[in-house]
């Protein structure tokens, strides 16, 4: 799974495979996830910030 999402290579060695991180898949996840949070956190700050009714 993690190879087919690109997050990490593989190579034969004998009988044995290793696996090793793909830099690329790693930083085009963490791309992705600074993307939700930081959409996440101004969608809360944005609530939070808002008056309250009273």
């Amino acid at each position: 799974m993690l190879k087919d999402a690109g997050l990490v290579t593989d190579r034969a060695a004998g009988t044995r495979r290793v696996y090793r991180l793909n830099p690329a898949g790693v930083a085009a996840l963490r791309d992705q996830l600074d993307t939700y949070w930081n959409r996440a956190l101004e969608g809360f700050q944005d609530i939070a910030e808002q008056p309250t009714e009273e």
